[in-house]
């Protein structure tokens, strides 16, 4: 059983595209392009399971049409509509190239507030503003490096310290 602290969201499969199996996903990072993997790990029915990929393509910067094996139909192809994909944080290249990538690598991390404890688990890094934000439950929080006081990577925790005020506005 794939364990959830292993993996981070990439995306989440949207339609079926054609009649040979082949499915959209939209995605928020291209990693498994990067890391030239052979799999892609989806939530089905609760369970995080791994399907290997035949071939993708890119259609857009956000949406990529993938081929999974034994996927040959768009009847069969329907049953992964809906479903969230994952990345295993092991396969994910160690060398960043940008600054953009390393901010998606905190995904799934663990975020401590400096008087307030703990407020969750990072869901997503949106980067899609001037400011980069982690998505924490219901709080969208500054991943201003001014804020963060340390991170433990082996742990997966990242302690920051907040302005006054700041998760009132959430």
């Amino acid at each position: 059983m794939i364990a959830e602290d292993k993996v981070y969201k990439i995306g989440r499969i949207t339609h079926t595209h054609g009649v040979k199996g082949e499915v959209a996903m939209t995605f928020i990072d291209d990693v498994w392009d990067r890391a030239e993997a052979e799999y892609l790990i989806l939530r089905i029915e609760g369970i995080l399971v791994p399907f290997f990929m035949d071939e993708y393509r890119f259609r857009s910067d956000t949406t990529a049409l993938i081929k999974f094996q034994d996927y040959d139909s768009a009847d069969a192809a329907r049953e992964l509509c809906g479903a969230d994909v994952y990345f295993p944080h092991d396969l994910t290249p160690q060398e960043r190239e940008d600054e953009e990538y390393a901010w998606r690598y905190f995904t799934g991390f663990r975020l401590v507030a400096e008087g307030y404890g703990e407020l969750g688990t990072i869901d997503f890094v949106d980067e899609s503003t001037q400011n980069v934000l982690f998505n924490v439950g219901h709080h969208l929080i500054p991943a201003a490096e001014e804020f963060i006081r340390d991170i433990d990577h082996q742990n997966r925790v990242i302690t920051m310290t907040l302005p006054d005020g700041l998760l009132e506005l959430n």
